[in-house]
């Protein structure tokens, strides 16, 4: 049985602990709201980018020729996981790469290859540890991640899509529901879905409002606004992953931080327990060495 000193270093120990998972909590939960400022921010600009698109896109006379949106039959699929740069986020790293694991074998069974691209240092750890090639690997802006680094992201899914590296690009993140709550979504970023660019309700509407003139022609100008697009909708995921992470982060620090109680109730009363069955002793044996001396 240990003693009353030992149970008394092992409180000391889980409460200094429980001070550091809530002060991990109290910033997990501040930046936490600074992301869902910058996703509420972000939101507009994507409607408008895409309104802006699909209007050029209505009034080009085809699409098909555009690299970012040919399509060809599947052999490679690239697979994006979006993980963070630090643990301690309960299941927000592992649930991603389970999926985008299990979206492998998918995929090879079906006959086709599988290729690696990877954003944050555990997806990466754990795809060098799976010993995994990667064409490509950022890391560095989980909590905060900037337009830039969607952009640098970008540029490399859509050189090796236009080349024929690949075939599809799928993103695998975390979508932001809720602190508690944190949806694994598969999205397919390449090739651009040309039925963004088709409705014919709004060409009917274009039509009423009548015909405007574009300069330069709308081929050109959607060809300038589909890399645009594609960094735009990497940048909403960049900032789902960072405000899941941040969610999942702060649920798992206030879990630990109510175990940590749970588990000083618990050392505490075994403490009591030890320190009364030292004084019961040290009682029998006053008792013992009296009797003695009669």
């Amino acid at each position: 049985m240990a003693t009353v000193q030992d149970i008394q270093r092992r409180v000391r120990s889980v409460r200094n602990t429980s001070k550091i998972t809530k002060a991990m909590e109290l910033v997990a939960a501040a930046k936490l709201r600074r992301a869902q400022t910058r996703i509420e921010a972000m939101r507009p600009f994507a409607d408008r980018m895409l309104e802006l698109m699909a209007g050029t896109a209505r009034a080009s006379s085809s699409v098909r020729g555009l690299p970012l949106l040919q399509r060809r039959e599947v052999g490679t699929v690239a697979i994006v996981p979006l993980t963070g740069d630090r643990g301690l986020a309960g299941p927000f790293n592992g649930q991603i790469l389970r999926r985008a694991f299990a979206l492998e074998q998918e995929l090879r069974g079906e006959g086709k290859d599988v290729r690696w691209l990877v954003a944050g240092k555990k997806g990466r750890s754990t795809l060098r540890f799976r010993r995994y090639e990667t064409d490509g690997s950022w890391e560095g802006f989980s909590d905060q991640p900037g337009y830039a680094d969607a952009q640098t992201i970008a540029h490399r899914l859509a050189e090796i899509y236009t080349s024929g590296e690949v075939d599809r690009v799928v993103v695998v993140y975390n979508a932001f529901v809720s602190p508690l709550v944190q949806r694994v979504t598969e999205q397919d970023v390449l090739p651009i879905a040309e039925n963004l660019l088709a409705d014919e309700e709004d060409r009917r509407e274009d039509a009423l409002r009548g015909d405007f003139i574009y300069e330069p022609e709308p081929e050109q100008i959607l060809e300038r606004l589909l890399p645009v697009y594609l960094e735009t909708e990497l940048f909403r995921a960049l900032l789902e992953s960072a405000a899941s992470e941040q969610g999942a982060r702060m649920t798992a620090m206030r879990n630990a931080s109510k175990n940590a109680g749970d588990l000083i109730d618990r050392l505490t009363l075994e403490m009591n327990r030890a320190r009364q069955a030292e004084i019961t002793q040290e009682i029998l044996e006053v008792v013992a060495g009296a009797d003695a001396l009669t």
